[in-house]
């Protein structure tokens, strides 16, 4: 009886876990491309980048932004150019668009 106990609260809980966890790699990606999209603004903004000018990361950071983060699910960020949202190989719901933060 025990172990059939244990079996239910198991089958009910671990569901749960593995969509909080994905929940929350998908929240903090997209916090991280909010993070990167700021930072970007900021230096097109002090260095007077026309909206077509390309980006390297290397010149975000370290006065920009603290670092580049890394995508917590494993995705590979893309800065692009001035005036597009960086994105997230993963897409899907690792994407600016829909999330709030959008310009």
């Amino acid at each position: 009886m025990v172990v059939l106990v244990i079996g239910i609260l198991l089958a009910i809980a671990v569901p749960n876990f593995i969509h909080a966890r994905s929940n929350s790699l998908t929240k903090t990606c997209v916090q991280n491309l909010w993070q990167i999209e700021q930072a970007k603004e900021q230096y097109a903004m002090a260095a007077g980048l026309a909206s077509q000018s390309a980006l390297d990361a290397a010149e975000l950071a370290p006065a920009y932004i603290r670092f580049i983060p890394i995508c917590p699910a494993g995705g590979v960020y893309t800065l692009g150019v001035v005036d597009q949202t960086p994105t997230c190989s993963l897409g899907g719901t690792h994407t600016l668009v829909g999330t709030g933060f959008t310009q």
